[in-house]
């Protein structure tokens, strides 16, 4: 059951979420944002963003940053959960979540966002994680050097080629009409590129391959040409990235909310849905323009309708308006702003060191941050990132020692607590977006820990020996949480390890296991499973890899 009636549920982290969740605290609302994957959203995905006022080409983690931080200044909480169930009838609303929490609110915003589409060629599938890809911050980095094509002809196409650019020896731009679907100055950035050619009137029929993508055959829409693409001699493979559009997140939702036939969600122009008290906002609406700056005001015409609702409902409830001022925006306490401004770390910056520091605090278990070292250049970097780190907090330390001739991947950094082993390990050195998965596992193993339904908790102790290994890219924003719900399982079960590979710096295991994709999860060494998997998908897995 719920402990709490919020004012206002959040459901979705991107733009519109925080623009709404930014619009409710400053109005005082008691509100809280579920988000069941990445804050940030699909702009995680954008290398950089041009067109957001005031922030000229800034990376989109990075603004998507900024906006987390607004909300959280202002009071309102984000917490990680996937909605499975929606009961939207009534003037209190219930929500269900995957960790098996029920929350009820006297208002919702649905901020979903939406997922990107397939091309629908064939072999798109077989060949994901093998060629295929669709985010060129997550995956980019592992197509340095190669030949690469992207298809679309939009705003994400034109500039993610531009981005692919700093890797890829070429970039062809396959584009179905006869040009770009998107403003002159947008499309520019892969016209203006002596890397980058397209073909108009292009599209892709076939691809084919062994191990990795090797052939792909091309189709003229006009003249019905086709010609056969094959991988130049000397490299394993090629890239192609997919940016043709995105699907809502809307399959779960009832069909009360009354939906276009391509599944987004209709509103008017106050963001109300069929349902009252029910709003939506971001690229889960049916619109024309689907960008950052739209769905930041989806978000915050939405709030406001919802505080109206909601002022409105307790009005004729007689409940009494409780509502405190909203909190300063920027403000930390002394302790921690005198820190932050001692710190001038390599690796941890004053304002990284404000932001982790919360976190740390809750900490009740000495952990001992093991580097097993080679004694090589990423070896010495591990080492200095180790010792910059447990500087920021008593229950951490270090330690250094000799790794074993028969490990497989090293310099590797592990987490021991009283001396003992976790499970939790991570080979390379986690900063970058792994960071949040390290700060997550010193969380789990020496503070409360992320709640896991006690349905998942029963399940997990019960999996024998299980060895988790996750390939990642330090710029892929899905890997973290991939690589803590493995290691929160580790947590949970002391006959399960879960080590985060670093791909950048062990090629071997890409060659070895045909991995051009991240997130890259393997069970007991068996297949490799790609892309983001929720805890209860990551148990479901271990539970048939026995």
């Amino acid at each position: 059951m719920a402990d709490r009636i919020y004012d206002l549920i959040i459901i979705g982290a991107g733009p519109a979420g925080l623009s709404a969740a930014i619009y409710a605290g400053r109005a005082t609302l008691d509100t809280l944002v579920l988000e069941a994957d990445t804050v940030g959203g699909q702009v995680t995905t954008t290398a950089m963003v041009y067109n957001y006022p005031a922030a000229p080409a800034i990376d989109g983690t990075k603004l998507m940053h900024q906006m987390q931080q607004q909300t959280q200044d202002f009071g309102v909480a984000i917490k990680k959960d996937r909605i499975i169930k929606f009961d939207l009838d009534g003037e209190v609303k219930t929500l269900t979540g995957e960790s098996g929490h029920q929350y009820q609110t006297r208002s919702v915003i649905i901020a979903t966002g939406a997922s990107p589409r397939h091309a629908g060629f064939v072999g798109e599938d077989e060949f994901r994680g093998r060629g295929i890809a669709y985010c060129s911050t997550c995956d980019g980095e592992l197509f340095t050097g190669l030949e690469v094509f992207v298809v679309g002809g939009g705003y994400a196409a034109a500039e993610e080629a531009d981005f692919l650019t700093r890797y890829a020896k070429h970039v062809t731009v396959l584009v179905r009409e006869g040009e770009f679907q998107c403003p002159p100055l947008t499309a520019a950035r892969a016209l203006d590129n002596p890397k980058v050619d397209v073909k108009y009137h292009t599209e892709i029929e076939m691809v084919r391959g062994d191990q990795y993508l090797t052939e792909m055959t091309l189709v003229n829409n006009e003249t019905k040409e086709k010609t056969v693409y094959h991988v130049d001699e000397g490299d394993q493979t090629f890239g192609v990235f997919v940016y043709v559009g995105t699907k809502p997140a809307t399959d779960l939702l009832p069909a009360t909310l009354k939906k276009t036939p391509q599944g987004y969600l209709k509103v008017n122009q106050n963001g109300e849905t069929t349902l009252p008290g029910v709003y939506a906002a971001g690229d889960v609406i049916d619109k024309d323009l689907r960008q950052i700056i739209t769905a930041a005001a989806d978000g915050a015409t939405a709030a406001t309708k919802a505080e109206e609702y909601v002022s409105a409902q307790k009005k004729r409830l007689h409940i009494p308006v409780n509502r405190p001022k909203p909190k300063p925006v920027g403000k930390t306490s002394s302790v921690v702003d005198e820190r932050a401004t001692k710190h001038t770390g390599k690796w941890f910056t004053p304002d990284l060191v404000s932001q982790l520091s919360p976190i740390f605090a809750r900490l009740t278990k000495n952990v001992t941050l093991q580097v097993l070292s080679t004694g090589d250049e990423l070896s010495q970097e591990l080492i200095a990132f180790v010792q910059e780190l447990v500087g920021l907090d008593s229950h951490l330390s270090e330690v250094t020692v000799d790794a074993s001739a028969n490990l497989d991947f090293a310099p590797q950094l592990r987490l021991l607590v009283d001396g003992k082993a976790t499970g939790l390990q991570y080979a390379g050195v986690p900063t970058g977006h792994e960071l949040n998965s390290l700060v997550l596992g010193l969380y789990n193993v020496a503070g409360p820990g992320q709640e896991v339904a006690p349905d998942l908790v029963t399940r997990i102790k019960q999996l024998p020996t299980t060895k988790f290994e996750i390939g990642v890219s330090l710029t892929c924003h899905f890997c973290p949480d991939v690589v803590a719900a493995c290691q929160k399982m580790a947590s949970i079960n002391p006959k399960i390890t879960a080590t985060m590979i670093d791909l950048a710096h062990f090629k071997e295991l890409r060659e070895e296991r045909q991995i051009m994709s991240v997130p890259a999860t393997m069970i007991n060494g068996g297949p490799v499973i790609f892309g983001s998997q929720t805890l209860e998908q990551l148990v479901a897995a271990a539970e048939e890899a026995k």
